[in-house]
């Protein structure tokens, strides 16, 4: 069983990098759709090799032997198909999907097995993204508020010294600053200043899209005037979190010593710590949680919601400590489950990983957390955490983990130093069903500061998921947490000036809207 795949662009392009083939059994309702990709839930399956271009014959084969998942090519159950072949020619398709510059095929309708070789044609590239404020096709309401954004959010690029020097070469920062009403560059008013940091998955482009959230509940009177700034913590391994790597290199330093700086030296931001707040959704909860942890004196509070593994005592259900833990079965031999609705297991952390190897080699969510927090390999690459083809956990790994980067660890083996600017500044929010489970460890880093006598406000939220419509809605307002968050913070910032909305609030009844990252 044999593939081709031809190149149809000029000879001199450049064609290397991930060569990936979709196939998904054909249906009365997919049959009239101009893509197949995997997504969750779905039935599709993917053959893949890495290619450094399309020879004289311009193109390349893919077999039914070919590294494949959920199986080979060469397995499926005979029936209709339908195919469709990405050149990922940067390798991000494990964090961002298709993305400008890859070459892509149409959907064709093939039989398994095959009876001959048939040939999909790489005959368009991935168009550039449209403006960053595209509003098109979006609901009246959800546009207008998109489009009032617009004006007040600036688009920035921070050079980073420390991040070149690592890197070799000119390295930046990307945020988005969003500026309230009423902002006035020459006056000598200033604002507390809130650092944000998406889930796994967002990069810049839709870390500004969701600014627009803010500007509505601010313009709106529902939330006190603040500067609010979406930090880009996306890259090629996937998501830095703002930690200090080996592997990905000094992101939190950057951060405290040239980022925040720079744009307290551009904005009217109070430039203080009591002005100063950190807060994320998922890895940017992670995120939220370790930059507190890591520079308790630069900051005034932190309010993370469902956040990354907190303790590794529970990551991702492993205790990663135990004696021969594994993450592929547990010691009853079951699968460890790595995502569910409620009771309903939706994959396993196997299916994760293999998944992950198939579509590249970087940049997926696995390979991430060893990208920020394992040892670095003499090859310039992260020591892996578990072995992939018998999820075996190396204890070497795991313990470089626990001493750098395990936030409950730190917590108890750390307050003395940590206690006096830390205590009353964590806030998290987590629901007791998780998507990922991130409620167990969310209960250790409760109990670690309970255990040293901290201070620390943790909430569960009954039956939530890993949804922040879910986390962040109460009595029917979609935006409540928002609200209560931004109140609290402001209240630190002002002590003893009570924030209340002016009396022109405007109550909406349609919630904000969130842009999807376009492919």
């Amino acid at each position: 069983m044999r593939i081709a795949v031809a190149l149809q662009f000029d000879a001199g392009m450049d064609a290397s990098g991930r060569l990936l083939v979709f196939a998904e059994p054909a249906t009365g309702e997919n049959m009239t759709n101009d893509t197949v990709d995997v997504a969750r839930g779905g039935n599709v399956a993917v053959a893949a090799r890495d290619v450094t271009g399309f020879g004289a014959r311009g193109s390349v084969t893919i077999d039914g032997q070919t590294e494949a998942f959920p199986e080979r090519f060469a397995t499926l159950a005979p029936g209709t198909y339908r195919v469709q072949a990405v050149l990922d020619r940067n390798g991000d398709y494990n964090f961002a999907g298709r993305g400008p510059g890859d070459l892509v095929s149409k959907v064709v309708t093939l039989q398994f097995p095959l009876s001959s070789t048939p040939v999909l044609h790489l005959d368009h590239a991935v168009p550039p993204e449209t403006d960053q404020f595209d509003i098109t096709g979006l609901p009246p309401v959800a546009a207008a508020q998109i489009a009032a954004s617009r004006p007040h959010l600036h688009d920035e690029r921070i050079p980073s010294k420390m991040l070149t020097r690592f890197r070799g070469a000119s390295q930046a920062v990307a945020a988005w600053v969003l500026t309230p009403p009423g902002y006035d560059p020459s006056s000598r008013a200033t604002y507390p200043t809130v650092y944000t940091a998406g889930a796994f998955g967002t990069g810049h482009k839709l870390a500004g899209q969701q600014l627009s959230r803010m500007w509505h509940l601010m313009e709106t009177g529902a939330m006190p005037p603040m500067i609010w700034v979406a930090l880009d913590h996306s890259s090629p391994t996937g998501t830095t979190e703002f930690a200090d790597s080996v592997n990905n290199g000094p992101w939190g330093e950057a951060l405290v010593d040239e980022v925040i700086p720079a744009l307290e030296a551009k904005y009217r931001m109070d430039a203080k710590p009591s002005g100063r707040f950190l807060t994320g959704h998922s890895s940017g909860g992670w995120f939220a949680l370790w930059a507190i942890v890591r520079y308790p004196q630069r900051f005034g509070g932190s309010w993370a919601t469902a956040p990354g593994p907190v303790d590794f005592h529970d990551f991702l259900g492993v205790d990663l400590y135990a004696p021969g833990s594994n993450l592929y079965r547990a010691a009853d031999g079951k699968p460890r489950p790595l995502e569910r609705d409620h009771d309903k297991v939706l994959g396993t952390i196997k299916q994760a990983a293999r998944l992950e190897r198939v579509l590249g080699h970087r940049g997926g969510q696995l390979r991430s957390f060893e990208w920020v927090f394992s040892p670095r390999r003499g090859d310039g690459e992260p020591a892996f955490l578990f072995d992939r083809n018998t999820g075996a956990v190396d204890p070497a790994v795991a313990a470089y983990w626990r001493a750098r980067y395990d936030i409950a660890h730190r917590i108890e083996a750390d307050w003395s130093r940590l206690g006096r600017h830390l205590n009353g500044k964590v806030h998290v929010v987590v629901g007791t069903a998780d998507s990922y489970y991130l409620d167990d460890p969310v209960r250790r880093l409760d109990a670690a500061f309970r255990k040293v006598g901290g201070r620390a406000d943790i909430r569960y939220v009954p039956g939530a998921t890993h949804s922040m419509s879910m986390l962040y809605a109460k009595n029917g307002d979609p935006n409540a947490l928002w609200k209560e968050m931004s109140r609290a913070m402001y209240a630190v910032a002002r002590p003893g000036q009570m924030w209340s909305a002016p009396p022109r609030t405007i109550v909406r009844a349609s919630a904000p809207a969130m842009i999807r990252r376009s492919s």
